[in-house]
């Protein structure tokens, strides 16, 4: 029934697709995060690639892509990245997939800029992949944040990761294009009937391509850099953050 449910969304068997999720608005689904990853592999088929976000729930302990938990981002990624077949790649803002190009999206990227175009979403999106929410919104979207780089967009938010280099942790210092995201959920808006939706499971679904989440934003951004933080009169801490680390990027 997933499967059926999968295609009839939308998602197309030998692409690539980048999915976040939250399992416990799909669920009950037999065989548990295992029963819906089959699914979802299943309707990529044999020739698609499944991709999930993986990064790590510690800033502070170094990132061991063969053991660092990712349960922040919800117990199908956690189970995902652990499978037989899947590669995770090695940074703290890891993603995983599964299938012919994940050697590819799983290259290394940079720690200090975690969606630009050398990041797995970012090679999602010049791949032709599509994305999809389920159980989510797309304030879950990490797409959206590539846009944002494309963008260069001025806001950053002093964030710090750790990774092992030759046997030693090191902590990376960096400016990230991090905020609230609620209002991501303009997209739902903008991308209009170039975003399908449905339900799989017991939960909403979105599917678009990444290249249309990323168009969508991206027009909007050029045109208003901070579309997507709330305004600077408003209760949101992160978004008055964000806006007020501008004045040191003029």
């Amino acid at each position: 029934m997933l499967v059926r449910q999968l295609r009839a969304l939308g998602v197309k068997p030998g692409g690539i697709l980048l999915v976040h999720a939250a399992f416990s608005r799909v669920h009950p689904v037999e065989g548990g995060p295992h029963g819906l990853i089959e699914a979802l592999l299943a309707a990529v088929g044999e020739g698609g690639t499944l991709v999930m976000p993986s990064m790590a729930d510690d800033d502070d302990t170094p990132f061991d892509r063969g053991r660092s938990p990712c349960r922040a981002v919800g117990v199908l990624a956690d189970t995902f990245w652990r499978m037989p077949g899947v590669l995770r790649s090695d940074s703290p803002h890891a993603f995983a997939a599964c299938g012919p190009q994940a050697a590819r999206i799983t290259q290394p990227h940079p720690v200090d800029i975690p969606h630009g175009l050398e990041s797995p979403p970012g090679r999602v999106y010049e791949l032709g992949g599509q994305v999809l929410l389920l159980g989510v919104g797309h304030d879950a979207d990490t797409s959206i944040h590539v846009a944002e780089q494309l963008a260069g967009v001025r806001y950053r938010l002093p964030k710090h990761a750790t990774v092992m280099e030759n046997g030693r942790p090191r902590r990376y210092e960096y400016g990230e294009t991090d905020h609230c995201c609620e209002r991501f959920a303009l997209l739902d808006e903008w991308l209009g009937q170039k975003q399908r939706r449905g339900t799989v499971g017991r939960a909403d679904a979105r599917l678009a391509r990444s290249r249309d989440i990323v168009a969508a934003a991206l027009e909007r951004l050029r045109a208003d850099e901070t579309v997507f933080l709330h305004p600077a009169a408003g209760p949101c801490g992160e978004c008055s953050k964000a806006r007020a680390s501008l004045a040191f990027h003029l």
